[in-house]
């Protein structure tokens, strides 16, 4: 009877671990079933069953071919995608197995074996990421140095600009030092007694402004122990290039996001590699993205084979019709016809007017089957949605702009952060800057810039500093600091303390804002502080979302890597809210109840049964300023193919 009972257990197993390829169409089991030991492109066209593949195709590898989960890198774009991808793989492999599977962005891969193997790169582990808008305060006072020279030429550069050359700098591999030589190679210029470029030089290439403030920009940050998000995939190839011991582990990656090549190949050690990817929906040429990934693939790994996935299960025939520049893929749907996409011509307040009286006639008509959650408007860019958002109020049409606000760049959220990043890595100064004054403790920008220069002068952190002075063994500065900083002091220690003995995230948040009254802080100085305190409970709930997924085991968080890299709880759940991803940790509650406004690009990935786009004309959509109109044709096919009925108006 126990062999009995063994045999059909053995046999139920071995029909559950196959169970996954029942429901693959031919091609999708093509590509799952594919050798793990030949490169593999898969051309996948809009609803075709992608994530469906990669999902099969890893529990496949782990399976069938017996690779261990913790060999598999897989790259997702978003973090959302990462999680849906493990939800799936949960069911099938497992939970235990799936958690072994390094999975998640870029960004998240590479701050993973950064704090892992930091020295072997001369970083310290507990290095901050910084976001953009702490970039642009570093930046802020560099660009002034250059203020007269650019003013006296006619010639604006605004910080935002600056980040965005020198985020380019960085897609394409170039350090601060290489972005300088590139400039002084193409123009020669002369410099004056200050060191500063002279005005026409600045008047022809204002690269050199750029290039200058690139290298003080690097300086200021490894000061404060820093990266910013270029610099993690920057430092992560120069990494997985330079260091063996970083890419042994992996046997094979799974790359869904073809704009970060180099980096792809520099994690591929055993040259086992799946990549998907579809030049229709290649939509992020201003991230550096490049159709030409796939064909530089074809050359460096030369016996790489392509399966197309061109069964379309999302979209109807007429929508699939509507783009007539795609590649030479044979794309079809499992849909009728349906509905024609509708072009509609108008002024722009007409149009808003159009949009919102075609959702509540359609929503009044449909019976309960659509509601407001069921339509998105899509722009091109933010700047178009005034119109569209007054027009759905006129109408009294709930609204919500998708990423218009993120979580993590809210003030209260942005207050908090900065005391946790401040425990991590004191030397982090915009971090003591935004903390020392929440709450207001009269410290003034005299008294800061004070503070700034003693810690500099004294090759102390802002902390340390801060420490000496409340405890009488440095000289206080002037006006007395000592006793505004107190409680400053205080709530550091404690919270570093907590710290020391791996506190659950949400517990030092807990205690942080009962220390500083932060509830207090926020009904006194903003008017909306019932809300901003929601958002600090939301965060607090954030927190605990992630200490669970850690003790479920997730491979960003493997046990091996974390004790390697003597990664903090802190450390982790910081690491987890600045990668992020837009709306990872938006609520869902209400989202159903309201009509989406996004940017094509933020809608990526996304579906919903009733798609508009306004202003489809020339200088809108296409922008004025692109230089690749066939772009912006694929990102208009993008916002079409994200589902059902299409209003466009032009």
């Amino acid at each position: 009877m126990n062999a009995e009972l063994t045999g059909l257990s053995l046999l139920l197993s071995e029909s559950s671990a196959t169970s996954y390829l029942n429901s693959l169409n031919a091609a999708q089991l093509k590509a799952v079933q594919h050798s793990p030991r030949t490169p593999l492109q898969i051309l996948a066209g809009p609803g075709s069953g992608k994530t469906k593949v990669l999902t099969s195709r890893i529990a496949h590898l782990i399976l069938h071919h017996h690779l261990p989960a913790s060999s598999i890198c897989a790259v997702t774009f978003t973090n959302k995608a990462a999680n849906e991808m493990r939800v799936r793989l949960t069911k099938v492999i497992g939970k235990e197995k799936t958690s072994e599977v390094r999975m998640g962005t870029f960004h998240a891969v590479c701050a993973l074996f950064l704090r892992k193997y930091a020295r072997s790169i001369r970083l310290d582990g507990n290095f901050t990421i910084c976001d953009a808008e702490e970039s642009k305060k570093i930046v802020a006072p560099l660009l002034k140095i250059y203020k007269d020279d650019l003013a006296a030429k006619d010639i604006s550069l605004k910080e935002g600009t600056v980040l965005a050359l020198i985020s380019k700098a960085k897609a394409r591999g170039l350090s601060s030092r290489d972005f300088l030589r590139e400039v002084q190679a193409r123009n020669h210029g002369p410099k004056d007694s200050n060191g500063l470029l002279t005005s026409s030089t600045i008047v022809n290439d204002i690269d050199f402004v750029v290039a200058e403030i690139y290298d003080a920009y690097e300086k200021t940050l490894r000061k404060n122990n820093s990266l910013d998000f270029d610099d993690l995939l920057l430092f992560g190839v120069k990494l997985f290039t330079t260091n063996l011991d970083s890419v042994k582990w992996c046997q094979h990656v799974q790359d869904t996001n073809l704009t970060q090549y180099d980096l792809m190949k520099a994690i591929a050690y055993a040259r086992c590699v799946t990549v998907v990817g579809d030049p229709d929906q290649s939509i992020y040429g201003w991230r550096s993205a490049e159709v030409g990934n796939l064909a530089r693939m074809r050359k460096d790994f030369s016996s790489t084979e392509q399966i197309f996935l061109e069964q379309n299960y999302r979209s109807t025939a007429s929508i699939l019709r509507a783009n007539k520049t795609r590649i030479q893929k044979s794309l079809h749907t499992s849909h009728p016809a349906g509905l024609i996409p509708v072009l509609r011509s108008s002024s722009k307040q007409m149009e808003a007017a159009f949009f919102a009286g075609e959702i509540k006639w359609i929503v009044a008509h449909m019976g309960g089957v659509l509601n407001w959650g069921d339509f998105v408007i899509l722009l091109r860019f933010n700047a178009l949605s005034r119109t569209i958002e007054s027009a759905l109020q006129k109408e009294g049409i709930p609204s919500r702009i998708l990423g218009g606000h993120k979580f993590f760049e809210r003030v209260e959220i942005k207050d908090l952060l900065a005391y946790l990043q401040l425990v991590d890595n004191p030397q982090f100064v915009p971090a003591f800057v935004r903390a020392i004054n929440t709450p207001a403790r009269g410290m003034g920008e005299k008294s800061v810039a004070e503070l700034l220069a003693r810690a500099d002068a004294s090759n102390l952190t802002l902390v340390d500093l801060a420490e000496k002075i409340h405890s009488g063994t440095t000289p206080d500065i002037k006006p007395a600091v000592k006793r505004k900083i107190g409680p400053f002091v205080s709530s550091i220690r404690i919270l570093k303390q907590m710290a020391s003995e791996n506190a659950r995230p949400s517990d030092l948040i807990r205690r942080l804002v009962e220390l500083i009254s932060y509830e207090d802080h926020l009904r006194k100085t903003q008017p909306d502080w019932e809300s901003r305190w929601e958002n600090v409970q939301e965060l607090i709930t954030f927190a605990s979302d992630v200490q669970s997924d850690w003790q479920d085991g997730p491979a960003v968080a493997a046990s091996e890597d974390a004790q390697t890299s003597r990664d903090t709880p802190l450390r982790l759940f910081l690491q987890a809210s600045m990668l992020s991803s837009e709306g990872d940790q938006q609520s869902k509650q209400g989202e159903n109840e309201k009509v989406t406004i996004s940017t094509c690009h933020a809608a990526k990935g996304l579906e919903w049964p009733v798609v508009m786009v306004p202003a489809v004309e020339q200088g809108t959509f296409p922008f004025y300023r692109t230089d690749d109109v066939e772009e912006e044709r694929r990102l208009l096919y993008v916002a079409f193919i994200i589902r059902g009925k299409f209003v466009n108006a032009i």
